[in-house]
């Protein structure tokens, strides 16, 4: 794609940048060799901002390994082996490497981010697709996915987590701040939060599930180890932990909010070793009972009086 003097005139780019194309290319030049030639000079700013006003193409850069200062490319970025880059890594569409990646800046993909390695980014992590790693998934800033994740091992994010499709984490996940899936989200460790936890659907924890502010799910909760929060426990359905229910001084614990109070029996039931005091709402489950009930019930449905 051609931009001309005049094209990138009238998206009124920064005095600094419009006299350096004047300088390095009078009548403008091809996109892509545009962005290579702004990167290469250091001006990797200026390389992204015309790559927000021009967008992305379907071109695709095929390589067996990538080391750089920085790279951003406008099309897709494919590579056989690992990727090591020291400042920004950015693609207009998918980054697809097949080992692991790492990266000292931003790591940002218009599409789908896949690796069949460790991701570790010091920057901010965006997506405007799906996350997928067979390793570790650590970022130093905001992490934010527009479609849904997948990571084999633990996830760690210096900032705050938004997840707009469904997610999986294999291991631990450690936020540093909120934490935010528009899906459902199932974490086989330890969920930590130094924020808010908030799903719109279920939320799954196979250890303990902990935030410093409040926990939200739209369905159920249910966690293995305890469930500890600095604000409220709310959820639209049940809650269960097998290890109890803590909130934080002066909130409470809220089970059934979008479901009928007469069926709280069955779809707001709150399962602990112990009643919660803040029980607002819902119906606790003594666990050991259940079971028991359980054991004693007729094994055929006919068999009841």
């Amino acid at each position: 794609m051609e931009l001309t003097r005049d094209f990138i005139k009238a998206k009124q780019p920064c005095a600094s940048g419009f006299r350096w194309l004047l300088r390095t290319h009078a009548e403008g030049g091809d996109y892509q060799p545009l962005l290579d030639a702004l990167v290469r000079d250091g001006r990797v700013g200026d390389a992204l901002w015309l790559l927000d006003q021009f967008g992305s193409t379907d071109a695709v850069l095929r390589l067996r390994s990538l080391s750089a200062d920085a790279l951003v490319f406008a099309g897709t970025v494919q590579v056989d082996g690992s990727v090591e880059v020291d400042g920004v890594l950015r693609a207009g569409r998918s980054i697809v490497v097949a080992g692991g990646i790492r990266v000292g800046g931003d790591l940002i993909a218009g599409e789908d981010l896949k690796a069949g390695g460790a991701i570790r980014c010091q920057g901010r992590l965006q997506t405007g697709g799906d996350i997928r790693t067979q390793a570790a998934l650590e970022v130093g800033g905001a992490l934010s996915c527009e479609g849904t994740l997948r990571c084999a091992w633990h996830l760690q994010c210096g900032g705050p987590l938004a997840i707009a499709g469904e997610a999986r984490v294999g291991d631990d996940l450690l936020a540093g701040a909120d934490v935010r899936a528009d899906a459902s989200l199932h974490v086989k460790g330890l969920l930590q939060a130094h924020g808010s936890v908030r799903v719109a659907q279920g939320l799954l924890g196979d250890s303990d599930i902990r935030c410093a502010g409040h926990l939200d799910a739209g369905w159920g909760i249910r966690a293995r180890g305890a469930l500890q929060a600095g604000g409220a426990i709310r959820a639209g359905e049940s809650l269960a932990a097998g290890d109890g229910i803590v909130v934080g001084e002066g909130y409470g614990v809220y089970a059934g909010l979008v479901v009928p109070r007469e069926s709280w029996t069955h779809s707001a039931r709150v399962e602990t070793p112990e009643c919660p005091h803040q029980l607002m709402s819902g119906c606790w489950i003594d666990p050991q009972a259940d079971l028991a009930d359980r054991a004693q019930a007729p094994a055929n449905a006919a068999e009841w009086p």
